[in-house]
């Protein structure tokens, strides 16, 4: 709870790739709260009032994924609903004239984009977003592995790394006050 709140404020990319690692965690341990307290909560150093705030928050995540049926596999609407709006904002900084920056940056990611969807069977394609997002998060479960990770592929990783982190500070700045804001009041006039 504590890292996410964090995350969130600080840069959105981390705060998703972290909430897919907390899914994963609750998986892990079989959604039972006893066994993240155990693993996970237990060696926190908080007050009583943190430790059941931070109890709290894990239990209610718990319910989301026996609610949304993620017990297994896929994201909770709130973590899709962070990657709805990066989408959005990504479509609209693609379409505006005065960020071209981030066009080309996503220019040079779009070929890693298209290899990596191309490897991915048709009935599991998503979008250019969620490619990245999962590139990152296997990479990053490759490394907590200790596996290998080819030079091929470290190079189209740095890259969407450096995209995200694009457009994660982009948001950053949006949410600060929106970056299209003089776009929509000239559009509307």
């Amino acid at each position: 709870m504590i890292i996410a709140q964090s995350k969130r404020k600080e840069n959105i990319a981390e705060y998703l790739l972290y909430m897919w690692q907390i899914e994963d965690i609750i998986r892990a341990c079989s959604l039972d709260i006893n066994k993240i307290k155990a693993r996970i909560i237990d060696k926190y150093d908080v007050d009583e009032k943190t430790r059941n705030e931070i109890i709290d928050w894990w239990e209610g995540l718990i319910m989301m994924m026996q609610h949304e049926n993620k017990k297994e596999t896929g994201h909770l609407q709130i973590n899709k609903n962070v990657l709805i709006r990066l989408t959005d904002l990504h479509n609209e900084l693609r379409k505006s004239a005065k960020h071209p920056e981030y066009g080309a940056e996503f220019y040079k990611t779009l070929p890693f984009i298209v290899e990596l969807r191309a490897k991915t069977p048709e009935d599991k394609q998503v979008g250019e977003l969620e490619t990245c997002f999962n590139a990152l998060y296997g990479t990053l479960m490759l490394k907590l592995q200790g596996k290998e990770i080819g030079k091929d592929t470290q190079v189209a990783i740095n890259q969407i790394s450096h995209f995200i982190g694009t457009l994660a500070a982009y948001y950053k700045k949006d949410e600060e006050k929106p970056i299209f804001e003089d776009e929509v009041q000239y559009n509307n006039e």
